[in-house]
């Protein structure tokens, strides 16, 4: 069955289907010239928001550029949950048809493109084919497969419903029709599982498409472009204030209109501006308009470019916007503080809602689903202090888990996901240095602590009772300590140390021995 046939047998069923317009037909506002009269105004559409914002502004353009820069610099990689968590990114071969999504182009080529069109136009449309000409997934396996960009304003949104009504609950894309313009244009319809439909900003007044953040701003665009024509007209008529010359009542038409070209050749022009100024005739010269000082020219201009900025997410600072090169924000605190900002607040829920869009154009392995791996960017990296202050607090922690019983492999996947709970079941039962168990219940602690105690005690009366230090035996005074019983204790036959041997007093000799020593020594060292 074709896809057409499986269209119509859709629509047999009861199901009526209406194309869903682009943001820019349902604006309230249309640009139908992009020149009308002395006014410069952009197209609401997407080629009005090219020309007319993208390739002439210049604060759109370094918005957007900025942008771009972060936001292609992703890859991307599966990666599986365990508990509700994620779990480590890996790499697969259906990954390649994003590192190469066209010959010789690359991943920040693809993401580049993705984001300009949803900038422009609100919505980034990708498909597959192959060199067969076939499209979506009857490309897949196919000679030369590779993404192909689908330009937004070629793409239109084929809505069904039951009900027959367009804002009934039930209503959803049942295709996408690619319909480039002219009469040998051929249409292609694509089911919704074969299209890759990125629009990061949604529309709220309609469903299924988004909404370029260029249109909130599309009128300080046209202020910061008229500020810039304002200027260029500065510099070719005068590079000088405009002026007023008055002639005398008696002046004749001829002669005015010679002087007013020759003060035209001579003074018209940047290259001509500060030249004297030489008047005849009862020639009069009155100043009409301010200077860029007295207009406040850089301050006007400078508050639309921050609010371009701010629309697109990008801190003045991070584009050389005046507003963000001046005071405070130059501080190396507030500086980190807007690219963090910046990072974490535009670029990272950018790659968050591209991956799972991406996701279609692949074969996902099971329970996996594609993610953006961001550790290669340097402008995601802190400066080298606060990484290696970062480092250090992770591999305390760890130690602090090991020495605490943990296994190590736990605390390490632990301390870099900065979750507690992936330690629960990961710990050994070994604490501290001495890695006593702790799995004894406190009822058998206390008995082992009082065995202890009655060894010890039992211990101290059996050397108090035997021999040398007591009267008794060493077998008869462990037997009666253990037996309870002291009528087991046997005296023993040696002598105990404390008593004195028998035998007759001591004599005195040896001390008068010793006295007449002294004396004879003493005499020899007089003589």
């Amino acid at each position: 069955m074709s896809l057409l046939d499986r269209v119509k047998g859709i629509q047999s069923q009861g199901r009526k289907a209406w194309s869903e317009p682009p943001f820019w037909s349902l604006d309230r506002l249309h640009f139908v010239d992009a020149n009308f009269g002395n006014k410069e105004v952009i197209e609401n559409d997407f080629v009005g928001y090219i020309q007319g914002a993208f390739k002439r502004n210049g604060a759109v353009f370094a918005c957007m550029s900025a942008r771009q820069m972060v936001f292609a610099e992703a890859r991307f990689l599966w990666r599986r949950f365990s508990n509700g968590r994620p779990g480590d990114l890996f790499f697969s071969q259906e990954l390649t048809l994003l590192e190469n999504p066209w010959p010789g182009g690359t991943t920040s080529d693809l993401l580049a493109r993705m984001l300009q069109d949803a900038d422009l136009a609100g919505n980034a449309f990708l498909t597959t084919v192959d060199d067969r000409g076939r499209y979506g997934l009857a490309s897949e396996g196919g000679p030369g497969r590779r993404i192909v960009r689908m330009r937004p304003d070629y793409v239109e949104l084929i809505l069904g419903s039951r009900s027959g009504d367009l804002r009934a609950l039930d209503t959803k894309v049942i295709l996408y029709r690619y319909k480039p313009p002219g009469q040998d244009s051929t249409a292609v319809d694509l089911l919704p599982e074969e299209v890759a439909h990125f629009s990061p900003i949604p529309d709220p007044e309609v469903r299924f498409r988004g909404m370029s953040w260029l249109t909130p701003v599309i009128r300080e665009i046209q202020a910061d472009s008229a500020a810039t024509t304002h200027k260029k007209n500065f510099f070719e008529n005068a590079a000088v204030p405009n002026l007023a010359v008055k002639f005398d009542r008696e002046t004749e038409e001829d002669e005015a209109e010679e002087f007013i070209e020759t003060f035209n050749q001579e003074h018209r022009g940047a290259l001509n501006a500060y030249k004297t100024l030489f008047l005849m005739g009862g020639a009069d010269v009155t100043p009409l308009t301010a200077d860029f000082r007295q207009l406040e020219f850089s301050r006007t201009v400078g508050k639309g470019e921050s609010r371009i900025a701010a629309a697109a997410g990008v801190p003045p600072s991070w584009v050389g916007f005046s507003e963000g090169m001046q005071g405070s924000a130059l501080n190396a605190g507030n500086f980190a503080a807007a690219r963090r900002r910046y990072a974490d607040a535009t670029i990272r829920p950018l790659w968050e809602m591209v991956a799972p869009v991406l996701q279609r154009l692949l074969k996902a392995p099971a329970g996996a689903s594609l993610w953006y791996d961001d550790r290669d960017i340097s402008f995601l990296r802190e400066d080298s202090k606060d990484r290696a202050e970062i480092f250090r607090t992770d591999v305390a922690s760890i130690a602090s888990g090991i020495m605490a019983g943990f296994q190590t492999d736990a605390m390490v996947k632990a301390a870099r996901d900065h979750d507690v709970s992936e330690l629960l079941g990961q710990h050994t039962g070994l604490v501290s240095v001495q890695m006593q168990s702790t799995g004894v219940p406190d009822e058998e602690v206390d008995k082992a602590r009082v065995a202890a105690e009655l060894m010890a005690a039992q211990a101290d009366v059996i050397v108090t009772l035997a021999w040398p230090k007591g009267p008794f035996t060493e077998e008869s005074a462990i037997a009666a300590v253990q037996a309870g019983d002291l009528s087991l204790l046997v005296v023993s036959d040696r002598p105990h140390p404390s008593a004195a041997p028998p035998g007759p007093p001591p004599s005195d000799d040896g001390d008068e021995v010793e006295a007449e020593d002294d004396e004879e020594e003493q005499e020899d060292q007089r003589e």
